[in-house]
C-alpha cells in the first residue's frame, strides 16, 4: 500500500493552496506579544516602584484593578466596535491607544498618575483580543481556528518572556532607570501599526490570497449578513458559557502576570536580574501549553471527532494539569516551583486557546466579536476581584497559598460551568 502523504506532497499541497493567512496569523501573533509586554512590565518593576514609591501590597493591588476596571469596560465596547468597524480599523485603533498609555507609565510620579496611565493601557489592550479574534474568523476555516489562535496566543508568552530580558538590560545594564524602559518600548513597537495597516485587507480584498486559499478559507457555509445587539446576545446559554469561564480562568492569568515576579522575589530571594531566567523558562513551558492546546483539539477534529468532544476532552486534560499548583508554595527547591508554575501556565494557555475557539465554533461570524467581549468584561471583572483579593492575603496573611488554592480549582469549575451551559456546543441561531 502507498501513501502520497510524504513531506514534500503536503509541502507542495500547500504551496497549491497559498499560505498568505499564516502571515495575518503572524502580525497577530507579534500584536500580542507586545500587548502582553507592555502589560507585564509593571509586574517585572513591582518590586522596583515598591521601593521608589512606597507601595503598600493593597495599593499595588488597586492598581492593578484600575487596569481591570478599564479592561472590563473597554473590552464589551471593541467587541461590539470591532464588529462594526472590521478588524482591521477595530485593531490599529486599540493598539495606538495602548501604545501611548504604555508610554505615559514613563512619566507617572504618583500613585494616582499611574492609576490613570494603567486605566488607558486597560482601554486599549481590550481591544486586542476581539480583534484578533474576529481576524482569525475572517481568515481561517473554522476547522483551523482553534490552532491559528493557539499560534498567535502563544504571543502572550513570547511577551512575557520578552519582558524580563529587556527591563533589566534597560534599567540596570544601561542604567536608564525604569521611566526609560516604557518610554523605550512604547516608541519602538509603533512600528507594528505602519505594517498593520500596510498589510491587512479582508481576504477577498486582498492581492496575495490566491483562488484556491480563499475557497479554503470561505469553505464553511456562509453566515447570514444580519446585526445583532450584543444585548441580545445575553438570552443564549452558549454566550454566558464563555463568560462564565472567562469569569473564572482569566483572573488565574492575570495573578501570574502581575505576581509571579514578586513570589519569586518574596519566597526564593530573586531579583530583577535574577528572577529574569525562572520567568522565562515558565513562559517558554506556557507557550508549549498554547500551541499544544489549540492542536490536541484541531486534531481530534480532523480524526472525526465533534467539536464539542474535542474542546471539551482537551479542556479536561488541561484543568487537571493545572492542580499542582495549589502547593507551589511548599516547593523549598526554587526548580521544582518553577516546573510547577510552569505546569499551571502551559495548562492556562491550552485551555484558554480552547475557550477562545467556543464563540468563533456556536456563533455567526457577524456575532463572534461582541460575544468575544462580553467574555473579556467578564474575566476583567474576574480580575478585579482578584488584584483585591491578592493584594488583601499578602498584607494580612503573607502568604501566596490562597491564591494559589483559586488558582488551582479554578479550571474544573470553569469546564463544568461550559458544560452545564452548552453541553453540546450546538451552532446558536440569531434572530
Amino acid at each position: 500500500m502507498t501513501t502520497d502523504a510524504t513531506p514534500q506532497n503536503v509541502h507542495a499541497a500547500a504551496e497549491r493552496v497559498g499560505r498568505y493567512r499564516w502571515v495575518i496569523c503572524a502580525l497577530l501573533f507579534t500584536a500580542i506579544a507586545i500587548n502582553y509586554v507592555d502589560r507585564q512590565m509593571i509586574g517585572v518593576l513591582k518590586p522596583t516602584l515598591q521601593k521608589e514609591f512606597g507601595w503598600t501590597e493593597i495599593e499595588y493591588g488597586d492598581v492593578v484593578f484600575w487596569f481591570q476596571v478599564a479592561y472590563a469596560l473597554g473590552y464589551v465596547s471593541f467587541g461590539s466596535l470591532v464588529d462594526r468597524l472590521g478588524a482591521r480599523v477595530g485593531y490599529a485603533l486599540a493598539f495606538a491607544i495602548w501604545t501611548f498609555a504604555h508610554i505615559g507609565h514613563g512619566f507617572a510620579s504618583s500613585l494616582y498618575q499611574f492609576f490613570i496611565a494603567r486605566f488607558a493601557l486597560g482601554i486599549g489592550e481590550s481591544g486586542s483580543f476581539p480583534a484578533s479574534i474576529k481576524a482569525v474568523a475572517d481568515w481561517f476555516p473554522k476547522r483551523e481556528r482553534a490552532f491559528a489562535i493557539g499560534l498567535f496566543n502563544a504571543g502572550t508568552n513570547v511577551g512575557a518572556i520578552v519582558t524580563p530580558l529587556i527591563v533589566p538590560l534597560i534599567v540596570i545594564d544601561l542604567a536608564l532607570g525604569w521611566q526609560a524602559a516604557f518610554i523605550l518600548v512604547g516608541v519602538v513597537q509603533l512600528v507594528w501599526l505602519v505594517v498593520w495597516l500596510y498589510v491587512y485587507r479582508q481576504p477577498r480584498e486582498h492581492p496575495r490570497v490566491k483562488p484556491p486559499e480563499l475557497a479554503l478559507i470561505e469553505s464553511d457555509p456562509p453566515d447570514p449578513e444580519v446585526k445583532v445587539p450584543w444585548r441580545s446576545l445575553l438570552r443564549h446559554r452558549e454566550t454566558w458559557a464563555y463568560a462564565v469561564g472567562k469569569f473564572l480562568i482569566d483572573p488565574i492569568w492575570w495573578m501570574f502576570l502581575f505576581w509571579l515576579p514578586s513570589f519569586l522575589f518574596d519566597r526564593y530571594g530573586l531579583d530583577l536580574k535574577s528572577f529574569a531566567v525562572p520567568l522565562v523558562i515558565i513562559y517558554v513551558i506556557s507557550d508549549i501549553g498554547s500551541i499544544g492546546g489549540g492542536w490536541m483539539s484541531s486534531a481530534m477534529i480532523k480524526r472525526g471527532a465533534s467539536i464539542n468532544a474535542a474542546r471539551k476532552i482537551t479542556m479536561l486534560i488541561c484543568a487537571l494539569g493545572a492542580l499542582p499548583v495549589m502547593f507551589a508554595m511548599y516547593a523549598d527547591d526554587l526548580w521544582l516551583a518553577i516546573a510547577i508554575v510552569g505546569l499551571a501556565t502551559a495548562a492556562h494557555q491550552a485551555f484558554s486557546a480552547n475557550l477562545y475557539t467556543l464563540p468563533s465554533d456556536v456563533f455567526p461570524r457577524f456575532a463572534v466579536g461582541s460575544v468575544i467581549g462580553i467574555g473579556g468584561t467578564a474575566g476583567a471583572i474576574g480580575g478585579m476581584l482578584m488584584a483585591k483579593y491578592a493584594g488583601w492575603v499578602l498584607d494580612t496573611i503573607g502568604s501566596y497559598t490562597p491564591i494559589f488554592i483559586v488558582a488551582g480549582s479554578a479550571y474544573l469549575l470553569a469546564l463544568l460551568a461550559v458544560h452545564l451551559l452548552s453541553p453540546r456546543l450546538e451552532p446558536v441561531r440569531l434572530e
